[in-house]
Formats: structure tokens, sequence, C-alpha cells
């Protein structure tokens, strides 16, 4: 596999992804709290509705603006790989790192003097282990979907 940052389209090709990534969190965290603070429904209703929400925005926008030249392949086809690849980074590769990697990294923290962290050791292993999986994750996302998802593109 050759290194596709050396070419700068593909280096912006990245830097969209990460941009339609963000706008993804939002549409997610956004979704997720109107219906589940403002609406009512259900913790784990309300985030699979608001994930699924963002599959659909990130979808539209990397095909759009990310890749605007992967139009070889039907529609519906590209939609369903695109989920299946964030379906698989969200889900398994996300929930293996927060459970098994998590007690690990809480274990670093609880080595640190608890007054030189902002917050507990605890929490900071939390919040380390959940940057570390958004970070693999993206990592997924954008290679996979690259190479399967938008292969028609030069």
């Amino acid at each position: 596999m050759k290194n596709i940052f050396n070419n700068a389209r593909e280096r912006m090709r990245f830097f969209r992804f990460l941009v339609v990534g963000a706008f993804g969190f939002v549409v997610d965290f956004g979704i997720f709290n109107l219906l589940f603070r403002v609406i009512g429904i259900a913790y784990v209703v309300s985030g699979d509705i608001s994930f699924f929400c963002a599959i659909i925005s990130n979808f539209i926008w990397n095909r759009l603006w990310t890749y605007p030249d992967s139009r070889s392949k039907p529609l519906l086809r590209q939609f369903f790989q695109f989920t299946i690849v964030n379906l698989i980074g969200g889900l398994p590769i996300r929930t293996a790192i927060l459970k098994y990697l998590e007690p690990e990294v809480t274990k670093l923290f609880h080595l640190i003097r608890e007054d030189y962290l902002f917050l507990t050791a605890d929490w900071m292993g939390k919040y380390t282990t959940f940057i570390i999986a958004v970070f693999i994750v993206l990592l997924w996302n954008f290679f996979v979907n690259r190479y399967w998802t938008y292969n028609d593109v030069q």
C-alpha cells in the first residue's frame, strides 16, 4: 500500500474527512441531547438514533464534499458500505478499546499525584481512553472507506 499522505489530494481528503467527522459529532451529540434530555426518549434509543443520524450526515457530506468524484457506484450500495464500515468502527472496535484499555490507562493515572491532575485519575483514564478510541476509529473509518467505499476515486 502506497503512502497516500504523500499525495496533496489525499491529504485534503483526509482533512475534509476530519471536518465532516467533527460535524457528525455535533449532529450525534445534538440529536442525542434533543431526544434524551428534551423529548425524554430512553438513553440507549436516543444514542442509537443519533448515531445513525450522524452516519447519514457523514455519508452525505463525504459523498458531496470529501469524495465528489465518487459517482461510479450506485448511491445505495455506497451508503450500505459506508454504514457497515462505521458500524464496525463504532461498535466492536470502539467498545473493545473502551472496555479493555480503560482499566490499564486508569492505572497509569493513579500513579500520578491527584493534585497534578485536573480531574480524578478515574475520569482522566476514561477521557484519555475515549480520545484514543475516537482516534483509532477515525483511522479505521478513513482508510477502510477510502479503499472500499470510495475505491472508485483516483
